[in-house]
């Protein structure tokens, strides 16, 4: 299932896996004196004992990150960080270990710990070289640090806090962040696979501070992709800076929310965590395989309301939560989880996808070499309806109109979540009142799925500022919506 053209970017011509390999042993390997044929030995030792897959994961990063506040770039920080993690599995446990220095002496070392999981009398093998010959091709191998200068970074901090000054004289304080990441990894895998992957990151971050007679509030914006920084254009930010700004005047006069069970309509692209955090994390396959989610043994079950389809779809050119491939080697596609209210499937890592019995979705990620593979989320949506999203507001006779998110959580067992409200507004009769503040919206995930009553044709991700939480671990995500009716829904407030 495609999404439409309007969801992805313009990116440079990208790697084929050929290329992004040389790139990967240029980095990981030749400096520590190692080649591709020194790795599939490895497994031969690993496989001593009685495993069911085995895999290693190199990977070097680099990353920067640059801060202004009260007209200054109070700070700047560069790191570079690299390593390599290696796993072992037998049955439903692993065994893993790593090391941030990358050498034949240090693989021997962990694959020996390693391969304990395993009992002995495993038959020694050395698997076949071959090379990830289907892996996407998202986006262009340029480290993004190196594509400005950093007089040019400094510019880009000064010039989001002059035009949100300039708009209102209201705004008493302007921060800003510009961050960069140059991330390689290689994956080598038991069954002889090797694949690499080379994946840029950029976000802007925005939020300023207005106040009017002693009252302050504050506003936020920013975005990012899978590019360089040229992806920064002046409108884009500009945008962005005149959002948050926006935003923090609309809440200089909002006034409380009303609390108790309302209709509730949410807004297009970033209110998608909602649907991200309820529904998304709930069909992660780890969760299901344990039966602790709220829809373990559901699939084909009817779990949303009719006309609801919900995709995760790592394959978006350029996205925040886009990947070539997953780490663990495998293409990311675009896995339909729920098809106009029928859950159709999870998605899944190679563990997850071998004890289930259910194929491989490439939603196995990592944090870093340090961190082991979990089933995680790319990009997370909902396919758009037939109604204008004008129709859906002024459809509601009392209620509220959520245009944006803050932070929220959910207990996936039970599927219920809690979260807070960045910018809303009261509706009576079709038409908006006034902003209100302090709102919280409360409900179940697979239930406010089922109260859905009209879906706009309006989808949108968010800017691409996601960023996922899992097990201590965070991966950079994207989530979007199309406006959503959802009836009976619990807003606490503070009115």
């Amino acid at each position: 299932m495609n999404a439409p053209d309007t969801l992805h970017l313009l990116q440079p011509k990208a790697l084929d896996q050929n290329s992004a390999l040389e790139i990967a042993k240029s980095f990981l390997l030749s400096p520590n004196g190692l080649q591709e044929s020194d790795l599939l030995p490895i497994f031969g030792l690993m496989y001593g004992h009685r495993l069911d897959d085995a895999d290693l994961y190199f990977e070097h990063t680099r990353s920067e990150s640059w801060s202004l506040e009260e007209g200054i770039v109070k700070s700047g920080n560069f790191s570079i960080d690299q390593g390599v993690g290696v796993r072992a599995i037998a049955g439903d446990k692993t065994a893993f270990a790593y090391s941030d220095v990358i050498s034949m002496e240090a693989l021997q070392k962990a694959a020996r710990a390693t391969r304990v999981i395993g009992s002995k009398g495993g038959k020694m093998h050395v698997p076949a070289y071959r090379i990830q010959s289907n892996a996407n091709l998202l986006y262009a191998d340029q480290s993004p640090l190196d594509s400005l200068k950093p007089k040019e970074k400094i510019a880009l901090l000064e010039s989001i806090e002059r035009r949100a000054k300039a708009r209102d004289p209201r705004v008493i304080q302007v921060m800003a962040s510009l961050a960069g990441e140059f991330d390689v990894v290689l994956v080598a895998r038991a069954d002889g696979l090797l694949a690499a992957d080379v994946r840029p990151l950029v976000r802007v971050s925005i939020q300023v501070i207005a106040e009017q007679n002693g009252r302050r509030e504050s506003g936020s914006s920013g975005g990012g992709a899978r590019s360089d920084y040229h992806f920064f254009t002046q409108q884009l930010v500009n945008q962005w800076v005149d959002d948050a700004v926006d935003s923090a005047l609309v809440n200089l006069d909002s006034r409380p929310a009303p609390a108790g069970a309302m209709t509730v309509v949410m807004g297009p692209g970033w209110p998608g965590v909602l649907l991200h955090e309820a529904i998304g994390h709930g069909l992660e396959g780890d969760f299901n395989r344990k039966g602790s989610s709220a829809f373990s043994g559901r699939i084909g079950e009817k779990v949303a309301a009719k006309g609801v389809t919900v995709v995760d779809d790592g394959t978006l050119s350029g996205r925040r939560g886009s990947l070539n491939m997953d780490d663990e080697g495998t293409p990311t596609q675009c896995t339909t989880l729920i098809e106009d209210g029928i859950l159709k499937g999870y998605i899944q890592d190679s563990l997850n996808a071998r004890l289930m019995k259910m194929p491989l979705t490439g939603n196995g990620r990592r944090e870093s070499f340090a961190s082991l593979p979990l089933p995680r989320m790319t990009n997370t949506y909902m396919l758009s309806g037939q109604h204008d999203p004008k129709e859906i507001v002024e459809s509601i006779h009392r209620g509220l109109y959520a245009v944006n998110f803050g932070g929220g959580q959910v207990d996936i067992t039970s599927g219920k979540f809690v979260f807070s409200i960045s910018e809303a507004y009261w509706v009576e009769n079709g038409k908006i009142q006034y902003p209100v503040k302090g709102a919280t919206i409360i409900g179940n995930g697979p239930e406010c799925l089922k109260d859905v009553t009209m879906i706009g044709n309006d989808l949108r991700l968010d800017n691409g500022v996601g960023i996922c939480g899992k097990e201590g671990q965070s991966v950079p995500v994207g989530v979007g919506q199309p406006t959503l009716r959802i009836e009976n829904m619990t807003v606490g407030g503070t009115a």
